[in-house]
């Protein structure tokens, strides 16, 4: 499913126009710098819980030792933030079904 279907589905779901949908999914999911509800969150540190369905949060990976395949020469690979997702347990058990 992509966006444009996932905003069909919302509006269908709930009786909302498709307008009125896409304001919502984009409210909650966009990346655009200070918007999506989950980006922000997530770039200030904090987690998103969503009891049952999932927890969305920041980790961090740290800097280490690598190689560059093309030459094989030694590399620092800087430390970074990436956004996780973790599954709560009733989407898990659905999903093992």
């Amino acid at each position: 499913m992509n966006k444009t279907e996932l905003i069909d589905k919302v509006a269908k779901k709930t009786g909302l126009t498709l307008k009125s949908s896409r304001e919502v999914v984009e409210a909650i999911f966009s990346t655009t710098p200070k918007e999506g509800i989950i980006a922000v969150e997530l770039d200030a540190g904090r987690k998103v819980q969503i009891t049952g369905f999932g927890t969305f949060l920041s980790r961090r990976r740290k800097k280490r030792m690598g190689r560059n395949p093309q030459t094989g020469q030694a590399i620092t690979i800087p430390a970074t933030k990436f956004p996780a997702f973790s599954a709560g347990k009733a989407l898990k058990v659905r999903i093992a079904k």
